[in-house]
């Protein structure tokens, strides 16, 4: 395909689909057959996935799981997660069910402080500037008072706005620099609203400025756009007990609990380690997001930003052996909305949603962040004891067997059979190959 094509966004789905499988695949019916098959049979339901986005073809659909026996603050939970990769859920459940005996997660929210940024050039006398910012914050906050109406009403609305003197790094560089409470809401598009109309006020506002010369009243701004990086929108959950019930993989709990602190330590200090150890973090965080119709790109960028805030990048969670007791934590940025969004239009968001109990925004911080924490625990757990590869592999099993065609007989007796043998590429094959000669 080496011409361009105008006006594909004005095509019908059909002619979408028709173009995309002519030009770029090789097997035009299959592609359409494909595309086709993973469509919603409700009519109603496939439009309203349609508009979620532009230029839909077809769905994507990844599985939608449950880890039971989470308990959270003495309430049993059954966390949504939605992901694709093996072994992900049943490590989270499994380290749900070991604490579910030993008191569970406790939680706390540290705080809810959103950021956004309006980015401008100023070229004169920052004493002018900050006596200029200090005419108009009122302003400000007056210019956007039909946007903020509602939130406010609720308890939310516009923190603090500051003035940031950044022309040390960049000639001329300044920001305001705001703070959000949004409750329940993500807050994207009323923080952007915000910021956008900030911008509008500001530079208007310098025109008309008796104390700037000429030039100084031709302030520019830049962007105005929220910050995903949100170091003061923070949850901390835990887990603790005595060092003699953590019994694992055959080591005394002292032993463990030893192992166990210095593999935290290793990804505190070795950053090769420390972004597989958060990546292991990410999997039950991101699978409850995206479950939770949450912006899991959103919360990734973030929660690594917080990870290198000291100045080098390390490990989101913490351990210690204090006396007889070990304690395993993390504190980490979740900025999650429960209202606003897909949550009131996907279904399946809706239907996680109802499973959680409906949660606010700080509940579902909280949840969030236990998921998070329990999938390291279980990674780090398995990669202390038994190694990583034993339980995944097994996990794995079936995705393995269904690339290479097996029958759901020839499974059944596969998967029987390594429960005691190691699984690996060559030895499921190999296994099924002697299956099928005999």
């Amino acid at each position: 395909m080496n011409t361009p094509l105008e006006g594909f966004s004005k095509l019908s789905k059909a002619d979408k689909i028709d173009w995309i499988a002519k030009h770029y695949t090789k097997d035009v019916e299959a592609t359409k057959s494909i595309l086709e098959k993973y469509w919603n049979t409700d009519p109603k339901v496939q439009k309203l996935h349609d508009e979620f986005i532009e230029n839909t073809i077809s769905n994507y659909y990844l599985p939608f799981a449950v880890a039971p026996n989470f308990l959270i603050n003495g309430k049993l939970y059954a966390i949504p997660m939605t992901i694709e990769e093996s072994s992900v859920v049943a490590a989270a459940s499994k380290a749900a069910k070991f604490w579910l005996t030993r008191g569970g997660f406790k939680t706390e929210i540290l705080g809810t402080e959103k950021v956004g940024q309006v980015h401008f050039i100023y070229k004169g006398d920052t004493e002018k500037l900050q006596s200029f910012f200090e005419e108009i914050e009122p302003e400000l906050r007056k210019s956007v008072s039909d946007i903020t109406l509602n939130m406010e009403k609720r308890g939310g609305g516009i923190t603090k706005i500051q003035l940031r003197d950044l022309s040390d790094q960049m000639e001329g560089y300044y920001q305001l620099h705001c703070t959000f409470e949004t409750l329940d809401a993500m807050g994207a598009n009323f923080i952007n609203s915000c910021l956008e109309q900030f911008a509008k006020t500001l530079e208007a506002k310098a025109q008309s400025f008796d104390g700037f010369s000429d030039e100084e009243k031709n302030l520019e701004v830049v962007m105005s756009i929220l910050s995903n990086y949100v170091p003061n929108c923070l949850v901390r959950a835990e887990v603790s007990c005595a060092i003699s019930e953590l019994n694992a993989g055959g080591m005394s709990g002292e032993e463990f609990a030893q192992k166990f602190v210095q593999a935290i330590a290793i990804a505190k200090i070795e950053p090769y380690r420390a972004v597989t150890h958060n990546k292991g973090i990410m999997n039950g965080i991101d699978a409850v997001v995206l479950a939770t119709g949450n912006d899991f790109r959103a919360v990734e960028a973030g929660v690594h930003a917080y990870a290198a805030k000291d100045g080098t990048y390390s490990s989101l969670t913490h351990a210690t052996i204090d006396g007889d007791t070990f304690k395993f934590w993390i504190e980490i940025p979740l900025a999650l909305g429960t209202v606003g969004g897909l949550t009131s239009l996907h279904p399946l968001v809706k239907l996680a949603l109802e499973i959680l109990q409906n949660p606010s925004a700080k509940k579902l911080m909280e949840i969030v962040a236990v998921a998070g924490l329990a999938q390291n625990f279980a990674a780090v757990r398995s990669l202390v004891t038994t190694g990583i590869q034993n339980g995944h592999m097994k996990m794995h099993l079936l995705n393995m067997l269904n690339q290479l065609g097996a029958t759901e007989a020839e499974k059944m007796q596969l998967v029987e059979h390594f429960k005691h043998h190691v699984v690996t590429n060559a030895s499921v094959k190999e296994a099924l190959e002697k299956i099928q000669s005999q």
